[in-house]
């Protein structure tokens, strides 16, 4: 049985539901905004997240208020139809990969409402043992002079935190000569696949080369395949990872070789039939799987460590508590591997 198909005959009942902003400044060096999503019914509430980048799209919607006729009788599948046949933005949004953040919130907050009205827990419905979950820290170095500054900082504190980073035309030889020695690194984003934004990252074969070959055990995720790339990685195909462009089983499908290796962020997926699809997929396809988070702030980042604990807790998920994340890190965050804390019923990370 297809693992949706054991959830969405959940019975649902939903009275009302509210929204609750949420804000921070986080270590890319930006204002985030999410929304969670409160949905109440028989004396219980459902959370879930909205991972919406824009701040505008978060904006409107606080401002909208809680103004959808969501209140009935459902199981979690027809709620999920439901959602997905609704236009769920006053405005239309920024950008297009917000449709899907904004279902994922909705479908999020009924399944743990679901599963809270039925007594169960998401592992205990689905017959999955949770296990500890390993992450990473995703993080951006700085500019130079004090480019190594944000991960030693983070060393200083936590030397065995193990890194996800976004390399630069900034790093030189000096630079990979450090990360290499801290032993640090396991996932290497390359954001070959933006175009427009501030964290674009051009296509120059001599940087992919020296990067790479600087660091040769670690995961390279996103990269631009030009011609030339497309040479300097023809040996490093196992090494290959993607990210960006996953958002279905059909993207994975449409990918230029089968992948070692998925990120499967849940929000990108929107529909929890489709997510759930997908970790069926790469499980019958041998094909490993980590987690991803989107700079959460509230209970969605708690739901990404709760899937990674069912379906892929030994991968670099990038599902670090979310104080990795704030510009300046504290002492005393739990260190990796996270210990299970699901929830006894519902969908939540305790």
């Amino acid at each position: 049985m297809a693992t949706f198909d054991r959830l969405s005959e959940l019975p649902l009942k939903i009275e009302s539901y509210q929204l609750e902003a949420r804000e921070a400044h986080v270590s890319s060096g930006f204002l985030r905004q999410t929304t969670t999503i409160a949905l109440s019914g028989g004396g219980l509430t459902g959370l879930g997240e909205d991972v919406s980048y824009d701040g505008v799209d978060q904006e409107i919607l606080q401002a909208a208020g809680p103004n959808l006729p969501l209140a009935g009788d459902w199981t979690l599948g027809s709620f999920c139809e439901l959602i997905e046949q609704t236009n769920l933005f006053p405005e239309p949004p920024q950008r297009d990969a917000s449709l899907s953040y904004r279902v994922w919130a909705y479908e999020s907050a009924a399944l743990d409402l679901a599963l809270l009205q039925a007594g169960e827990s998401l592992h205990g419905r689905l017959g999955l043992t949770p296990r500890p979950v390993n992450f990473v820290c995703s993080l951006r170095l700085g500019e130079p002079p004090e480019l190594l500054a944000p991960l030693d900082a983070r060393l200083a504190l936590y030397p065995s935190l193990r890194f996800k980073l976004d390399p630069t035309p900034e790093w030189d030889a000096a630079t990979l000569t450090h990360i290499a020695a801290s032993g640090a690194a396991d996932v290497l984003d390359f954001k070959g696949l933006y175009e427009g934004t501030t964290v674009d990252t051009p296509a120059d074969p001599a940087f992919y080369a020296r990067v790479i070959e600087a660091l040769p055990d670690t995961w390279i995720e996103d990269p631009r395949l030009t011609d030339e790339i497309n040479e300097v990685l023809a040996s490093s195909h196992d090494r290959v990872t993607w990210d960006a462009n996953i958002h279905s089983v059909a993207d994975i499908d449409a990918l230029p070789f089968q992948p070692t290796m998925v990120n499967i962020k849940p929000s990108r997926f929107g529909p929890l039939s489709d997510l759930f699809h997908a970790y069926d997929v790469c499980e019958e396809r041998g094909i490993a799987m980590y987690g991803g988070g989107q700079f959460e702030l509230g209970v969605g980042r708690g739901q990404i460590q709760y899937l990674a604990s069912c379906f892929h807790p030994d991968g670099p998920n990038d599902v670090a508590p979310t104080g990795y994340n704030e510009p300046v890190v504290a002492a005393g965050l739990a260190p990796s591997p996270l210990p299970v804390a699901t929830s006894e019923v519902g969908f939540q990370w305790q």
